[in-house]
């Protein structure tokens, strides 16, 4: 989760990519048109900016992932892999045939290899797992030994929480894996986190862990992967597993192979393009993660984002904004916000202060969709983060823009959980668009927005089912809308945002009506915006 600035990236290693194949945008059906105009209007820019063009940038990164064969990765454009530098090739490529200004600005990070959980006896099966966040490495093949772990009745466990529930088991071998159950507290009632069981496990002589999730109910039924902390002291492996492939691992004869391989160090790129304004020193920023996840394509989380913008950008190429445009396209987002951290850590506060709004777009086109605003107000959800000043601003052109086209939308949380954090922490005015993950659409949701309540607002979230079929394009086509207007009007005037003052859009304008507001339809949830690695 770090960050860097214009001015800081140009000094470091810059490398401008060609692409090998570009797809060239300038109009998809509209002839020469839009690529000779400046649009710079907002009925040019709306009319150029369609859905077919940003389609043919989704294709493309999902032919890009089919032609990724990387050994561990393979069918993805995660970040580390092939599939993620041909995807950096593609945008820069097109960017620079524009006319952007490109730097592909570097930053390292942990590329963590995948984790093996295979039961080899008495049944051969590989089960779907991950290492448990700061887990040593380790190769252990021996042994499935059960501690204290209950399968039946109401499931109750407090296994692994208390190291009388090693005792009478033998550990003694060279290999053994201990098998515990997610759950329960400890001896003296406090919570039983995964890096205490994990800790008894190697006390008693473990030398690998396999947590599996407890099945008490059914949010406890999939795998379960989780953290163990800082500074936990364990060094042996520990890995996840669901409820259903605990039980397999827990029958008599058990064994299994445990691997999780070191991680190494490694360099990837964010994509930077950027149009100067009249007014150089007030960038109009907006910004989309352009890896997936290690598991699929990554076309609605977040091609989705990156192709919007990615039109959006080529759109504007021609324009002479009063503002400066800048874009980026992060890599890591998937693996903490790295990319986008990395960048903004390394600005200047001279730089930092030179940028007037950072625009955030994870999503625009899940599946099932709700349309949703960065809650900057605060009036669904008290934000986790100070809200930068502004950053209403933000929300109220988004919302009246909605109410203008007659698209209901409701808020999501202000969490700065995804790569407008390093922003807002920087005290930059941010904003943002999301259409929903794994949280499930309720019956109010379907009678508003359509699609299937009881299903996740993206069904494919962050796996390999995230590809080119894993869209809704009436919600992709509204939102990529939305960005190119709301691009075009900070390219003008953030005068809103920040007080600066700009020029009018040129060209008819338009009015647009108040914000209808939210919808109000998330109670307890937080928006749409799923957890992170659990401790417990």
């Amino acid at each position: 989760m770090k960050l860097r600035s214009f001015a800081a990236v140009t000094t470091a290693t810059m490398l401008v990519l060609v692409p090998g194949t570009a797809a060239v945008a300038g109009g998809h059906g509209h002839g020469n048109s839009c690529g000779k105009q400046a649009n710079d209007t907002y009925a040019e820019l709306l009319k150029c900016v369609t859905l077919d063009g940003v389609l043919g940038h989704l294709k493309k990164f999902q032919k890009i992932a089919e032609k990724n064969d990387d050994a561990y990765y393979p069918g993805t454009r995660a970040a580390g892999t092939e599939g993620y530098a041909n995807s950096v090739r593609y945008v820069s490529g097109l960017l620079k045939k524009a006319g952007y200004k490109v730097t592909l600005d570097p930053f390292e990070f942990n590329f963590v290899y995948p984790s093996l959980l295979q039961q080899l006896t008495p049944v051969n099966a590989e089960y779907p797992t991950g290492a448990f966040t700061n887990s040593a490495p380790g190769d252990v093949t021996g042994p499935v030994i059960p501690v204290d772990i209950n399968l039946t009745g109401d499931r109750a466990s407090t296994s692994g929480c208390s190291a009388d529930d090693f005792t009478g088991l033998d550990f003694s071998g060279p290999s053994d894996i201990a098998l515990i159950q997610r759950g329960g507290t400890t001896p003296d009632g406090a919570a039983c986190s995964f890096a205490i069981k994990a800790a008894n496990a190697e006390a008693a002589g473990a030398e690998a862990v396999v947590i599996f999730n407890q099945g008490n109910d059914p949010t406890r039924e999939a795998l379960i992967v989780g953290t163990l902390g800082e500074d936990h002291g364990i060094t042996i492996p520990v890995v996840g597993g669901s409820f259903a492939n605990g039980v397999a691992l827990a029958q008599a004869g058990s064994t299994a192979h445990v691997r999780i391989l070191p991680s190494e160090t490694r360099t990837d790129v964010n994509v930077i393009a950027e149009l100067p304004g009249k007014n150089r020193n007030n960038v109009v920023f907006a910004g989309a993660h352009l890896d997936s996840e290690t598991e699929g394509p990554g076309i609605n989380d977040n091609g989705s984002g990156s192709a919007a913008i990615l039109e959006t950008a080529l759109q504007l190429a021609k324009i002479k904004p009063q503002n400066t445009i800048r874009f980026a396209w992060w890599g890591a987002e998937e693996l903490g916000l790295i990319g986008s951290s990395a960048y903004v850590e390394e600005l200047s506060q001279a730089e930092r202060d030179r940028i007037a709004l950072y625009l955030n777009y994870d999503m625009v086109g899940s599946p099932n969709y709700i349309f949703q605003v960065y809650d900057a107000d605060e009036s669904s959800f008290p934000a986790p983060v100070v809200v930068p000043p502004g950053s209403t601003a933000i929300e109220d052109l988004y919302e009246s823009y909605y109410t203008w086209k007659g698209q209901p939308y409701d808020d999501a949380e202000f969490s700065g959980r995804s790569d407008y954090q390093a922003f807002i922490e920087a005290g930059i005015p941010s904003g943002g668009l999301f259409t929903g993950a794994e949280v499930v659409k309720t019956a109010e949701q379907q009678a508003i927005w359509g699609g299937v309540a009881g299903e996740s607002f993206d069904q494919c979230y962050h796996i390999a089912c995230d590809d080119i079929g894993n869209l809704d394009y009436k919600a992709l086509e509204v939102n990529s809308d939305l960005i190119a207007f709301a691009q075009l009007t900070f390219a003008y005037s953030t005068e809103s945002v920040n007080g600066v003052p700009g020029k009018k859009v040129p060209g008819k304008p338009i009015t647009l009506p108040a914000p209808a507001g939210p919808q109000g339809t998330f109670v307890t949830t937080d928006g749409g915006d799923g957890p992170g690695h659990p401790t417990l």
